[in-house]
């Protein structure tokens, strides 16, 4: 449902880009030397020994081209059965030479009744099956040619090894293609599925997450039956934030619900929602939205907004991941810096992005905390704040000094969307 909600579809596997232009090379090769062969026999006709068995050769030959040229445009039409056939035809070409040339020119190195045209049968298998049917197929050819030739001669082993070299190369390389674009596929699959999960674990973080800790934390003010609810409820939130977090296990000594765990500025914890992604209200046109609409309602006696004079546009479901990253960075501010600090929101217009920073005056972050918080499966900062913000194609980063506050400057580029697909760089 979140995929389609965001617009996003899983990717397909990836089909053989490098295919494609190897068979249609092949299918031209393959014509080009059915030409290139007819020529030879049109001028070498008077000097068989039965020219009239050379012409039916090039004759059934071309009209098995005709046929079946088709079959090598792609993998699917390129059967085992048609490569055998093909193979059969340049076989039985080299042999017929024996009977329909005379010795004389066979044994000056005179061309086979297929010549080079043999070539693309035996490049035939090495596209479909790889270096080890090259090598079986030119290897055929091979003994064909010494049978045909009727000694070791210079020439022909020459042009054996030729071929077995340049077929089994290809074959090899082919082979390689496939594995990268299949590891290429496998890895867009991964990264689609990571993309997906973050996108859910940031949604439960807005959402359950907070109603999980808000239950602890009012059942332990409460006490008795309200008191064992919230214990219950803080199990059931620290088992979400592990399956969120892939499976993570907080380490012991982590108290259940977060909230009192010292852990500043972790988005998501305070009582505040974070306003769902895509609520940005678009112009009458459907066009972008103005990012100092959706913040000025957090301004109040604890918050101070200041914006430019022009309005600030955004595609509006990017302004509205923007609208959530800063609420939860509010949320940060209202749990952790305690109930007396004050925060500032300041809007700036940039030529090529929208920055919007969110200072507090609170205690700060000690060193290493963020990243601590993290491993531990406390998921706000990782999610809510910096996770929003790269799939838009833009970054966070916090800036805080223990004992005079934190600042965090919120980045997204214009014209990008939560569907983008672009990166950008998270602070740390």
């Amino acid at each position: 449902m979140a995929a389609r909600r965001h617009g996003t579809r899983p990717p397909q596997a990836l089909r053989m880009s490098v295919e494609l232009p190897l068979w249609r090379a092949l299918t031209g090769y393959r014509i080009l030397t059915l030409v290139y062969t007819g020529c030879l026999v049109a001028l070498s006709y008077r000097q068989y020994a039965h020219p009239l068995g050379a012409a039916a050769y090039m004759g059934v030959l071309t009209v098995w081209m005709a046929l079946t040229w088709r079959c090598t445009t792609s993998a699917e039409r390129c059967t085992r059965r048609f490569l055998v056939a093909d193979l059969g035809f340049a076989i039985g070409g080299i042999l017929l030479t024996l009977v329909v040339d005379t010795h004389a020119r066979i044994m000056d190195g005179g061309p086979t009744l297929p010549s080079i045209w043999t070539a693309g049968a035996v490049l035939g298998f090495a596209i479909k099956g790889g270096w080890r049917w090259a090598a079986v197929a030119s290897t055929v050819v091979a003994v064909a040619n010494l049978v045909e030739r009727q000694e070791l001669a210079r020439d022909t082993i020459h042009n054996v090894v030729l071929v077995w070299v340049a077929s089994v190369g290809l074959g090899y390389v082919v082979e390689v293609a496939r594995s990268s674009e299949r590891t290429l596929a496998r890895a867009l699959q991964i990264e689609a599925a990571t993309r997906e999960r973050e996108r859910l674990a940031r949604d439960i973080h807005d959402s359950v997450l907070q109603v999980l800790a808000m239950v602890q934390r009012r059942g332990a003010e409460i006490g008795g039956e309200a008191g064992e609810l919230g214990r219950m409820a803080g199990e059931q939130e620290v088992a979400l934030r592990a399956l969120v977090a892939g499976g993570l296990v907080s380490p012991p000594g982590i108290r259940l619900g977060g909230t009192a765990s010292g852990v500043p500025h972790q988005a998501g914890e305070g009582a505040g929602a974070v306003p769902p992604a895509g609520a940005a209200p678009a112009g009458d046109d459907g066009g972008p939205c103005d990012v100092r609409a959706l913040l000025a309602p957090y301004a109040g006696a604890g918050v101070t907004f200041s914006e430019p004079g022009a309005p600030v546009a955004l595609p509006p479901a990017a302004a509205a991941e923007l609208a959530a990253a800063v609420s939860a960075a509010l949320d940060n501010v209202r749990v952790h810096a305690g109930p007396g600090a004050h925060a500032w929101i300041l809007v700036e217009d940039e030529p090529h992005a929208v920055l919007v920073t969110v200072r507090d005056d609170g205690p700060g972050i000690p060193e290493g905390r963020l990243a601590d918080a993290e491993r531990e499966g406390r998921l706000g900062v990782a999610l809510s704040i910096r996770g929003r913000l790269r799939d838009l194609g833009g970054g966070a980063e916090w800036i805080s000094v223990p004992g005079q506050g934190t600042e965090v400057e919120l980045t997204v580029p214009k014209g990008t969307a939560p569907e983008g697909g672009r990166r950008g760089k998270a602070g740390a």
